[in-house]
C-alpha cells in the first residue's frame, strides 16, 4: 500500500529559467525507510517540500502533476491535516525550536492545533525520540544531536504517518548521528512510521535504509533496494554520490582483477570481511605525513592562547565552563584539522581567534599583538571565518554584491576585477545575481568560501566546509582547499568529516570538553582507542575494514587500502 503517490510532478520556482521537478513519478510504500539521493540542486528539498505541503501552499510557482497523501491530493488538503499526516525535520532544524523548555517545544504543535492531551503527547514524543528526563530544560543546554531530536519530538507529536528528514546527521559528530539513526529505525520498526531521509552518507544508507530513489534532473531515476542501488557504483558516482567506501574499494579492485568478476560488491563491513578476507597485506605504506625523519624547522606562532578560559551565563545564572587555561599554538603555513563531538568548543575556538567571542581570562595573540588591541578592521584583513550556517555570510540580495563587499567597503585595487574572477574560480558567474539564501547547500557554500577569502586573509578558518555536499562540490572544495597556499598562509578546519581529514590535514587537534586531550598526525589520533573513545570520533569507513582485516593497517583512504591488501589472494 502506497502512503504517498507522486504523479508526473513538474514544479517551477516563481522566476526560474527551467523547473526544479520534471515530470517526477514516485511511490512510497506504508512503512519503507527510503533514503532519497543526488546531486545538489537536483530537486530533493523541493520534492519532500511538495510532499508535506509547504509546495504549493506556502512556496508559489508553477505546479503541474499531482501529489497524494493517503489517496488525497496535497493541493486541496488543509494544512493542519497534512502536518498530521507527514512531519518534517528540515536541514536547518534549529529553526523549528521556537520554545524555551524541551516539553514547550515538543508539545508546541499539538498546543497550536487545539489538542487537549498536548503535553501527553509531547511527553511520549520525547520518550520516543531519547529525550525522556529532560522535559523542563532549556533549549539551549542541548547539544546539537539533542536539538535535532527535540525538533524530530516536535514532528513526532502530532503521529504523522511520515517522517521526513533533510540531511539528519550533515551537522552531527558519529555518536550522535548513530543515536538519530537508531531513533529513526525504532520510529520505523516499533511504531510503524514512514521514514524518507535526504542523505548523502552513503554508510547509513547501508546500514538503515530499504530502498534508495535517485534524483536526477528533477526526475526519478530509478527506487531500488539499499544494496542494489549503493552496488550500481558508477552510475551513483555520476550523480555526484560517495557509495560506501568497502563498495568503492572493492569496485575498483574488481575491475583491475584483484578480485573475482562474479564477486557481490559489498555495502558494509561486515560482508567486506567476506570479500576481503582472502587478500594479502603488504604492510602499511609510509606517506609523506607519517614518513621518519626530522620535524619539520619550526615556524614562527601566527595564534597562541595563553592560560584561555571562556564561560557562558545560563539563564539560571550558572556559568557553564567553555575552555579552561587553554595553551595552544598554531604556526604559519599549517594545515590543521579541528575535531571533536558536538559541544567540544570547536566554533567557540574559531570564534575566539577572531575575535567574536572575549575571553574571561587569559589572551590570544595574532601574530604577537594581542586581539583586544587590535582593531577590527585590521583583524579581518588578517584573518577570517567562514560559518557552518553558511547562509550567515550573506547580507546584501545577490552573490555578487557579498563577494564584493568588504573589499568595496576597504576600497581594495581592483576589487571588480577580484569579484569577477571569484566568481569563475568557484563557478559561480551564472548565479551571481541570485540571492544567496535561495541557493542550493552545495552552491551556498562555494559561495560563502568565496566571500571568506575575498580579503586574502592570512589565516583562513572554515567551520564543516563540507557538510551536505555532493562528490562534484566536495571535490571542488578540496581541490580549493589544496590550493589555498596561494591565497591565504594558514588554514584551520572544524569538521565531523574524517575523509576530508585524513586527506587535507597536515596537523590534527582534539578538543573534548573544552581541552586539547591529543595533537598530532593522523597514527598518532586514529592509533589512540582512548582519545576514539573519549571523543565518539570515528575514522573513515574504509580504515575500520582495513582494522578488521589486520589489526596492523593504516588505511586512511580507498588507494591506501587498496596498496595495502591489493597484492593479490593467499
Amino acid at each position: 500500500m502506497n502512503v504517498i503517490e507522486i504523479r508526473d510532478l513538474t514544479y517551477t520556482y516563481p522566476g526560474a529559467s527551467r523547473p526544479t521537478l520534471d515530470h517526477l513519478n514516485l511511490n512510497v510504500e506504508k512503512g519503507d525507510f527510503l533514503a532519497i539521493i543526488g546531486n545538489n540542486g537536483c530537486g530533493k528539498s523541493t520534492l519532500c517540500k511538495t510532499m508535506n505541503g509547504l509546495i504549493p501552499h506556502f512556496i508559489a510557482g508553477e505546479f503541474q502533476g499531482s501529489v497524494l497523501v493517503d489517496q488525497q491530493d496535497t493541493r486541496t488538503m488543509d494544512v493542519g491535516r497534512i502536518a498530521g499526516k507527514v512531519g518534517y525535520v528540515y536541514q536547518d532544524f534549529e529553526n523549528q525550536i521556537v520554545r524555551p523548555t524541551v516539553l514547550d517545544d515538543a508539545s508546541y504543535a499539538c498546543m497550536n492545533y487545539a489538542m487537549p492531551d498536548y503535553l501527553e503527547r509531547g511527553r511520549e514524543a520525547l520518550r520516543q525520540c531519547g529525550l525522556e528526563g529532560r522535559e523542563q530544560e532549556y533549549i539551549w543546554q542541548l547539544s546539537g544531536g539533542q536539538t535535532h531530536l527535540l525538533a524530530l519530538a516536535g514532528a513526532v507529536s502530532l503521529e504523522p504517518d511520515v517522517l521526513i528528514l533533510d540531511e539528519p546527521i550533515a551537522q552531527l559528530d558519529p555518536k550522535h548521528a548513530d543515536l538519530i539513526y537508531g531513533i529513526l529505525k525504532n520510529l520505523n520498526e516499533t511504531w510503524g512510521k514512514t521514514i524518507i531521509v535526504i542523505e548523502h552518507h552513503t554508510e547509513y544508507i547501508a546500514d538503515y535504509c530499504h530502498h534508495v530513489a535517485l534524483l536526477k534532473d528533477g526526475h526519478t531515476e530509478w527506487v531500488l533496494p539499499s544494496d542494489e542501488a549503493l552496488r550500481r557504483v558508477e552510475e551513483v558516482q555520476e550523480c555526484n554520490i560517495f557509495p560506501p567506501q568497502v563498495t568503492i574499494a572493492a569496485h575498483q579492485m574488481k575491475k583491475e582483477g584483484m578480485l573475482a568478476e562474479d564477486t557481490v560488491l559489498p555495502t558494509t563491513i561486515e560482508a567486506g570481511k567476506k570479500v576481503f578476507d582472502r587478500l594479502l597485506y603488504r604492510g602499511e605504506i609510509c606517506t609523506e605525513r607519517e614518513a621518519p625523519g626530522e620535524k619539520q624547522q619550526e615556524t614562527e606562532s601566527v595564534v597562541s592562547f595563553r592560560k584561555v578560559s571562556v564561560s557562558y551565563r545560563a539563564v539560571k545564572g550558572e556559568a557553564k565552563q567553555i575552555f579552561r587555561n587553554l595553551n595552544l599554538e598554531i604556526k604559519k603555513g599549517e594545515k590543521i584539522a579541528l575535531i571533536g563531538s558536538n559541544g567540544a568548543g570547536k566554533s567557540t575556538l574559531m570564534k575566539l581567534m577572531t575575535g567574536l567571542i572575549k575571553p574571561s581570562e587569559g589572551e590570544i595573540l595574532l601574530k604577537g599583538k594581542g586581539i583586544r588591541d587590535t582593531k577590527p578592521e585590521a583583524l579581518s584583513k588578517m584573518i577570517s571565518l567562514v560559518y557552518q550556517n553558511p547562509e550567515e555570510m550573506f547580507i546584501k540580495d545577490s552573490i555578487e554584491r557579498d563577494i564584493a563587499f568588504a573589499m568595496e567597503a576597504r576600497n581594495t585595487e581592483n576589487w571588480q576585477e577580484r569579484t569577477k574572477a571569484l566568481l569563475e574560480q568557484f563557478r559561480l558567474t551564472e548565479l551571481k545575481d541570485r540571492d544567496g539564501r535561495l541557493l542550493s547547500g552545495g552552491q551556498m557554500r562555494r559561495a560563502s568560501l568565496a566571500i571568506g577569502i575575498a580579503l586574502n586573509p592570512e589565516i583562513l578558518l572554515l567551520d564543516e566546509p563540507t557538510a551536505n555536499l555532493d562528490i562534484a562540490t566536495r571535490k571542488e572544495i578540496m581541490r580549493t582547499l589544496n590550493e589555498m597556499k596561494d591565497i591565504t598562509e594558514t588554514v584551520l578546519i572544524a569538521t565531523h568529516d574524517m575523509q576530508l581529514v585524513c586527506e587535507w590535514a597536515e596537523r590534527i587537534i582534539v578538543l573534548c570538553q573544552g581541552e586539547v586531550i591529543a595533537d598530532g598526525s593522523r597514527n598518532e589520533i586514529f592509533g589512540n582507542r582512548r582519545v576514539l573513545e573519549l571523543t565518539g570520533i570515528r575514522p573513515p569507513e574504509i580504515f575500520d575494514m582495513g582494522k578488521v582485516l589486520n589489526p596492523g593497517a593504516f588505511c586512511y583512504t580507498i588507494q591506501e587500502f587498496r596498496q595495502q591488501f591489493g597484492c593479490g589472494c593467499l
